[in-house]
């Protein structure tokens, strides 16, 4: 977080007053905190992996096989370390990445290789520069919990899927299944109610898409005919206590709402959390964060 002003916007301002926040400031909101701080997303998804040594992003590309010249969808693909995985993969896949947020789009168009990718600026729920049946695979990386109204964005990618397509998206997981993960979001969502009391009381997003069976049912009732899998895994990063701690709150939306004082306070009580039993042998103070995550597959 290269800005700790704390961030203001009409959605936040609704919850300030008791009001409840309408799709369109969501979007605003999400809008801002991307332009102010893009590239956020994939600071902590990049260092987090798993047992594997796989990061969220290359488990979810997994989905698209390493050969051929499939037609893929990055949808909502922020800054594009996706893309840019895809691409060293296989050369031969026509990618297509789109985001509604310009300043993701530039640092994705300056990392991939001239014509690696053609990229949009357009919302989720709108995609119609693109044809229907025109794609092989959409995939969508840790975006889909942000999505309301989420049910057009579930049939935009129907419309844009060909018969036999794929869609998979990379979702939070059930918050029991990674260790100290439950503490760190309460740790964090308590100093945001301290100062935005109502925050955490409206979710960004589709609270649906949060629960891997209600993630499931809303999914199935958009694809009838599909086969729908929920995978549960869970990636960790290590290191420096309060580098790991000021990774790991800054991958919350949250996090941004905080004034300067009291994200400092909240940084340093999270590298206490996240803090090893013992120092190394060099005696340096290392932490762990761990963090769910689902694999939602969707197979036509």
């Amino acid at each position: 977080m290269n800005d700790h002003s704390p961030l203001r916007s009409a959605w936040t301002e609704s919850l300030s007053s008791g009001r409840q926040p309408d799709p369109q400031a969501l979007r605003a909101h999400l809008r801002a905190v991307h332009r102010d701080h893009a590239g956020f997303t994939e600071t902590c998804a990049r260092a987090c992996r798993d047992h594997a040594g796989r990061t969220s992003y290359d488990w979810l590309a997994e989905v698209v096989p390493g050969a051929g010249s499939f037609r893929v969808l990055d949808l909502a693909c922020g800054s594009g370390p996706l893309l840019n995985i895809l691409h060293d993969r296989a050369a031969g896949l026509r990618l297509i990445g789109v985001d509604m947020c310009p300043e993701e789009l530039a640092l994705a168009n300056a990392r991939l290789p001239q014509g690696a990718a053609t990229l949009m600026q357009a919302d989720a729920q709108d995609m119609a520069e693109i044809p229907d049946g025109s794609l092989d695979a959409v995939l969508c990386h840790w975006a889909l919990t942000l999505m309301d109204p989420v049910t057009p964005v579930l049939d935009e990618v129907r419309r844009v899927l060909a018969p036999g397509g794929r869609f998979a998206a990379l979702v939070d997981g059930p918050m029991e299944a990674a260790p100290g993960y439950a503490q760190v979001h309460d740790l964090i969502y308590g100093h945001v109610q301290a100062e935005l009391p109502g925050y955490g009381e409206v979710d960004l997003g589709d609270p649906r898409v949060r629960g891997t069976d209600s993630l499931s049912d809303l999914v199935r009732a958009a694809f009838p005919d599909a086969t729908v899998t929920v995978e549960t895994g869970i990636v960790a990063m290590e290191g420096p206590a309060a580098e790991v701690a000021e990774a790991a709150a800054g991958f919350f939306y949250a996090a941004f709402i905080l004034s300067p004082a009291r994200r400092v306070r909240m940084l340093a009580e999270i590298a206490m959390l996240l803090t090893a039993p013992e120092p190394t042998a060099d005696g340096s103070v290392q932490g762990r964060f761990s963090m769910p995550i689902n694999r939602l597959m969707v197979s036509q």
